[in-house]
């Protein structure tokens, strides 16, 4: 099984040097790329069947050809969405710590594609071992020709700077992260016009995620084909998935597209800690819907899991054994939520906290039935579609599914007027 995005990250993740990168292959897709057109670089990802990492899977390739190629307006920019603040998420940062070079040469080849100028790697303020082994590469790569002015001797000039972001879940929304970038408050953007329009000071822009851009030298590397063979669905490529709660070894693992949840949960991930049983899991972070037993031999693509009422999201599952609450769950999930509202709409501003509130009633044994319907309505009412952004549609994801899965759960703290799990632990 090849694993292009983790064959050269050690065990302790202390990064290749520049000279060790360079000899097991590094910078030869820069090299190849330049000798490409952007219109052929371009197609080669579109070929590739390369999809977005970072949650919403929109083709890569099909978001780069938006931008015209004959008619730029200077500067245009190309920036990595590196702020990465799902709960239950660390692919990334598995990337930016352990292969540093391998996401500066796809970012190279990425703005190569689109004709960018200028670069930004837009980074989590927390992940600052990820900062210094970024600089640190950066640095590098300029001294070696592959960043600045007529890079390798080619006519293509491009500059990369890494910016820490002040934080904010909201950075993660493409727009909201361009708005952070110029020095404003995160807020989301009205859509359209889409940053390929309208994008980083006004100018044309394109945004990606860590994982997907660090695919991009191994596509020019080794061809569309090669990419699309690597997987078990017609999403091309290898996924990062991951899988944390209280199974036997949590972590990450690079899979091909497509593998099955059954799979990463009881072949890598060693299945659940003995004594406790599996009761359902968030398939993509926080933002999405819970799946059950019922749904354990489906794969994990981009489609497979939503006939199923759920996304893959980020591809890093949460799991729900039988001796955690799912009540005390959702509060967890929600109240990180209502805490990184932007507070830019007022269903997102108002609904998640209360909604927070309505679950503490129903924990702390002071919940009526009643409160299962209001619940149901701001399932309803904070779905996409009737917020700004998506922020809401998401926290809101595995409240829906958890009343639908776990209802009998909630009648009971209800009923009996206390969180059942905190009776049996005392």
């Amino acid at each position: 099984m090849e694993q292009p995005l983790t064959k050269n990250i050690r065990p302790n993740r202390e990064p290749l040097t520049i000279e060790e990168y360079e000899k097991v292959g590094g910078y030869q897709g820069l090299r190849a790329a330049l000798k490409m057109s952007p219109k052929e670089v371009q197609d080669a990802v579109v070929k590739s069947n390369l999809r977005g990492r970072g949650g919403a899977g929109f083709p890569t390739g099909t978001k780069w050809s938006v931008l015209p190629l004959d008619d730029t307006r200077r500067p245009r920019y190309f920036v990595v969405n590196a702020d990465e603040m799902e709960p239950g998420t660390m692919k990334d940062r598995w990337l930016l710590e352990g292969a540093p070079h391998q996401l500066i040469e796809g970012t190279i080849i990425s703005a190569y594609a689109i004709q960018a100028d200028v670069a930004y790697i837009f980074l989590r303020d927390e992940y600052q071992l990820s900062a210094q082994r970024l600089r640190e590469a950066i640095a590098a790569a300029y001294d070696r020709g592959y960043l600045g002015k007529g890079i390798l001797k080619s006519s293509y000039n491009l500059q990369l700077y890494l910016h820490r972001s002040a934080g904010r879940y909201i950075c993660g929304e493409e727009t909201a992260l361009l708005d952070a970038l110029q020095g404003k408050r995160a807020l989301p953007r009205n859509k359209p016009p889409f940053p390929q329009t309208v994008g980083l000071f006004g100018k044309e822009t394109v945004v990606n995620n860590v994982e997907t851009v660090s695919n991009i030298p191994h596509i020019i590397v080794n061809g569309a084909e090669w990419f699309t063979g690597l997987s078990k669905s017609k999403d091309g490529g290898t996924k990062l998935y991951g899988a944390s709660g209280k199974v036997k070894r949590p972590g990450l693992w690079e899979l091909p597209m497509g593998t099955t949840i059954r799979e990463i949960l009881e072949d890598h991930a060693g299945g659940m800690r003995e004594g406790l049983t599996f009761r359902g899991l968030l398939p993509g972070g926080a933002s999405t819907d819970f799946l059950t037993a019922e749904h354990l031999d489906a794969k994990m693509d981009f489609d497979s899991l939503m006939p199923l009422g759920s996304r893959m999201g980020t591809g890093t599952m949460i799991i729900l054994d039988d001796q955690t609450c799912p009540v005390s769950m959702l509060i967890s999930l929600e109240q990180f939520f209502a805490r990184e509202s932007c507070g830019w709409c007022t269903p997102c501003r108002e609904g998640l906290p209360w909604v927070l509130r309505t679950l503490l009633a129903i924990e702390n044994g002071e919940g009526v039935m009643d409160d299962l319907g209001v619940l149901a309505s701001h399932v309803k009412g904070l779905a996409l579609g009737n917020t700004f952004c998506a922020l809401a549609p998401g926290a809101i994801e595995p409240l829906g599914s958890g009343l639908k899965y776990f209802r009998a759960d909630f009648e009971r703290h209800i009923t009996e007027k206390r969180c059942p799990w905190k009776a049996v632990s005392s």
